[in-house]
């Protein structure tokens, strides 16, 4: 993780210390007051559902055979809804026709608060830069991992009464 070293106000050094009952790291002059709360982003995810399938991609930076959801950090001014729909549509140019919150996730490694959608979606499948593959996936054959989206993942499964067995890799698997 990395750690914050300077002020962003006033560039001195900062110090770990109490602050509201944590330990953080804050601007040693009285002064200038600044506090890195270090609190997680909102990342929103989206639960590709594309003609009864599974859309599961790979970030063009990833080894081969590593596939996740679609994700993206929320912007100012967005709500999670509208920034998901936005994501889809940048990274695949999928039309989003249905939009079902899965629930709120912890995704600590990154400090991430993960908000993930199931996205019922439609159109002509165009990769951006930032993705080099995609796979469509039977339900029945994604499997999630044990952290972060991987939870998303399994609570759509439970929901559609479908076995959730999980993976120990960083990302989604595709049996069979």
């Amino acid at each position: 993780m990395n750690e914050l070293i300077f002020c962003p106000r006033c560039a001195s050094s900062l110090n770990s210390r109490e602050v509201a009952g944590r330990i953080r790291r804050a601007c040693p002059d009285a002064a200038c007051g600044f506090v890195h709360w270090d609190n997680p982003l909102p990342v929103v995810a989206g639960l590709v559902e594309y003609r009864g399938q599974i859309l599961l991609a790979r970030n063009a930076a990833w080894t081969e055979g590593m596939f996740a959801l679609i994700t993206g950090f929320l912007e100012r001014d967005e709500t999670p809804e509208d920034g998901i729909r936005r994501e889809i549509k940048e990274e695949t140019n999928l039309e989003t026709d249905a939009i079902s919150l899965l629930g709120v996730y912890e995704f600590m490694r990154k400090n991430e608060l993960i908000i993930a959608y199931h996205a019922v979606c439609d159109g002509d499948i165009q990769l951006s830069e930032e993705l080099a593959e995609f796979r469509l996936v039977a339900p029945h054959h994604v499997r999630p991992w044990r952290a972060g989206t991987g939870h998303a993942v399994a609570e759509w499964l439970r929901r559609r009464n479908l076995p959730v067995e999980y993976v120990e890799s960083a990302r989604m698997s595709i049996a069979g």
